[in-house]
């Protein structure tokens, strides 16, 4: 990217950055720099705790700009500075959101200027988690994102990792590069908070999604079943980031562990046939997107436990599954739009060019889940957006923010298709 569209990127935007107290408090500097250098303006407002880790006089030197602290200012709260902060701001930025700034966002505390702005404001707020693995995993963390969620807030990260106590897993605050692209997708659409009622509005406001996500089971017995590796985080995140656009969500799930996205209607399926069909019924709808990792073959499931007899295994006779994303994008009532997703273990662009035209499809984003890319079950993806037009690769970035884009480039295509473009 050249040093020009670096910087008319973000230009003429305002963003108001939260810092939470945590060692990845140090990454915000960074994050300020990068915001900077696209042409946004930064305003920083640190916790108590994010001065123990970072110094408001760095935060001051990169953005240019006073570091607000102080709920109780004699100066800038003689003019109501916690509503006018939130309220300039073209969106606010949580990072690191640490599980205790989560949790009093969630709550709804003001105990001080940061919780106090982002419960007093009308715009919406990205949060980038920062914390232990076994706090992130914990069930009131959980409960607490998904509330924001539910509020119309939007989540980068948290990545895969090590952490700073020598623990390894989900809890790093994601690179300031993940955070910048997250940024940039969610101020292509709506960025006030969903309102309530008639008077909510979103770039997918009117739409039906329909999503399907995670794996299929393929019973081979009442005991055992053919799957694959599939999470569904990925689809997941689609229909989370296209109810919070807007849209009216109907997502058809595989078996997964994942909480249901907020906001979405949640059909819960085992099999492919299964999954076909409740496509089917959630016909008609604006925009199709086959997230879901759907098994090409089943086998005539067995009435009762196959047992071990003899020294030879079963012989099983597999028989092909509907195509949905095929039968989608041939339908009478085809969506307007028809995305698929395509994971590869090699030759993934070529693979993924061809299926888009052998399905009949709009879009394809593709990915490479061979061993090692920790895509699948991961936190993370490398994606390719693949239509006729040619092939867009996108940087490795959070599932939410892959999520995060793909529905803004859908939402620009509805209103460009509308428009006649």
């Amino acid at each position: 990217m050249s040093g020009q569209n670096i910087a008319q990127s973000l230009g003429g935007k305002s963003i108001l950055l939260v810092v939470g107290g945590g060692v990845a408090a140090y990454k915000s500097l960074d994050l300020v720099r990068r915001l900077r250098e696209r042409g946004a303006r930064v305003r920083v407002v640190m916790t108590k705790a994010a001065k123990e880790f970072v110094t408001p006089l760095a935060f001051t030197s990169l953005s240019n700009e006073k570091v607000h602290d102080d709920l109780f200012s004699a100066t800038d709260e003689q003019a109501m500075g916690h509503i006018q902060l939130s309220r300039d701001a073209d969106l606010i930025v949580v990072a690191p959101a640490t599980a205790h700034l989560l949790a009093r966002a969630a709550q709804g505390l003001c105990d001080d200027l940061a919780a106090t702005l982002l419960l007093a404001t009308d715009k919406r707020a990205l949060y980038a988690p920062a914390m232990n693995l076994r706090m992130w995993l914990a069930p009131a963390t959980r409960r607490n994102v998904a509330l924001l969620k539910q509020d119309g807030a939007l989540f980068v990260g948290p990545e895969d990792g090590a952490m700073a106590c020598g623990e390894y897993g989900p809890g790093r605050m994601s690179e300031p590069l993940e955070i910048v692209a997250a940024i940039e997708a969610a101020l292509k659409g709506e960025t006030r908070r969903p309102l309530q009622g008639a008077a909510a509005r979103g770039p997918l406001s009117g739409r039906h999604v329909v999503v399907t996500s995670g794996p299929t089971h393929e019973a081979i017995d009442p005991v055992r079943y053919i799957a694959n590796r599939s999470s569904g985080k990925q689809g997941h995140a689609v229909a989370a980031a296209a109810a919070a656009a807007g849209g009216r969500v109907t997502l058809v799930s595989g078996p997964v562990t994942l909480a249901d996205p907020a906001g979405c209607d949640v059909v819960r399926v085992e099999s492919a046939c299964e999954m076909f069909a409740a496509v089917e019924r959630a016909m008609p709808a604006d925009v199709f997107i086959g997230a879901a990792a759907v098994a090409d073959w089943r086998v005539e499931a067995a009435a009762d436990k196959i047992k071990k007899e003899g020294a030879g295994a079963p012989a099983f006779a597999l028989v092909e599954n509907p195509d949905i994303l095929a039968a989608v994008s041939h339908a009478a009532d085809r969506p307007r739009v028809v995305v698929g997703f395509a994971a590869e273990t090699r030759d993934v662009i070529a693979h993924a060019k061809e299926k888009l035209i052998r399905k009949g499809c709009d879009l394809i984003v593709a990915n490479d889940v061979s061993e090692g890319s920790g895509v699948f079950g991961g936190d993370a993806n490398e994606a390719h957006f693949v239509s006729p037009a040619g092939v867009e690769s996108w940087p490795r970035m959070s599932k939410e923010a892959v999520a995060a884009q793909l529905v803004a480039r859908l939402a620009d295509i509805l209103n460009k298709s509308e428009a006649g473009e």
